[in-house]
């Protein structure tokens, strides 16, 4: 699993206007048309693999949050608490492809409180960072007004983008596909992030990080409760940490595959053919596994 933050960190979200893509140099994603979302939530799933040469479109930023991590004073740690539920593949993937339910967690507003249910895909480079991509939807407390959204984040940037032309709502169910691009034999290679809807695949970011065209690869549903500064003033940590929580209903995941190579096969996310560690539950949140590793879900526990 991979922290957005750790006990000596804390971040701040900054708004920053974006008036739409953020492309490398000969990035071929960059001439892909934009996409007009106009349809509700697709009910039917993908019919075939994304492509960036056919029926594809780029999809539109409304908002990035630049996350900025500045040290807290010595011997104060983040009242906060985190959890994370789900599985994180032992070996390396070039492709997580899935399908992710859609729910109203009870997040706070005018906190740092969030929700997200999303795909990852990261590498450990040592001295204790992480690189990484993920992609999902997600509900956070310092903006959005209380609503689900489709995001990205990516440690290029250190950003969430957000994408608020695809309204989703509690019930809905989206398609989220992570992949790599071909083993370029340089440090950084390209990975992209895909949202299946209507009848065609929108590319949601394609970044250039340090991974090869494999690396491990995540599903998780994450929850991050804010102590609210102030409202526990007093209370010891532990107690903090204890009351910082809220609701999250079940949240589930299903059809969840992995690709062995760019462009190879996807295969199902199994307990016997994918090796995987799991977060099955911490502060009143539990993972329910109908099946290991392709169909569960996880929320509040009961």
């Amino acid at each position: 699993m991979t922290l957005r933050w750790l006990p000596r960190i804390a971040l701040v979200a900054v708004l920053i206007a974006t008036s739409g893509w953020t492309a490398f140099n000969d990035d071929p994603a960059a001439r892909l048309p934009l996409c007009r979302p106009g349809q509700p939530a697709p009910d039917s799933p993908p019919t075939e693999p994304p492509s960036l040469t056919r029926d594809a479109c780029r999809a539109r930023p409304t908002s990035v949050q630049h996350v900025r991590a500045t040290p807290l004073p010595a011997g104060l740690r983040s009242p906060g608490s985190y959890s994370h539920l789900g599985a994180t593949s032992a070996g390396p993937w070039s492709g997580v492809l899935g399908r992710i339910g859609v729910r109203d967690p009870a997040v706070r507003k005018d906190t740092l409180d969030f929700t997200a249910a999303r795909f990852m895909a990261r590498r450990d480079a040592g001295d204790g960072h992480t690189t990484w991509l993920e992609a999902g939807w997600a509900e956070t407390g310092w903006s959005g007004g209380g609503r689900q959204r489709i995001y990205t984040y990516d440690t290029n940037r250190n950003s969430w983008t957000f994408f608020e032309d695809y309204k989703i709502h509690s019930g809905d169910q989206i398609w989220i596909y992570l992949e790599s691009g071909p083993d370029s034999g340089q440090l950084a290679n390209e990975w992209r992030a895909w949202l299946w809807w209507g009848d065609k695949w929108h590319l949601l970011a394609s970044q250039r990080l340090p991974l090869t065209s494999s690396a491990q690869v995540e599903q998780y549903v994450e929850v991050y409760a804010d102590a609210k500064p102030g409202s526990l003033s007093g209370e010891p940590p532990e107690v903090q940490s204890a009351l910082a929580s809220y609701s999250v209903p079940p949240i589930a995941f299903d059809n969840v595959q992995v690709k062995s190579a760019p462009g190879g096969q996807a295969q199902f996310w199994r307990a016997d053919s994918v090796p995987s560690t799991t977060g099955d539950g911490s502060a009143g949140y539990c993972v329910d596994w109908a099946t290991r590793f392709d169909t569960w879900s996880a929320g509040d526990c009961g």
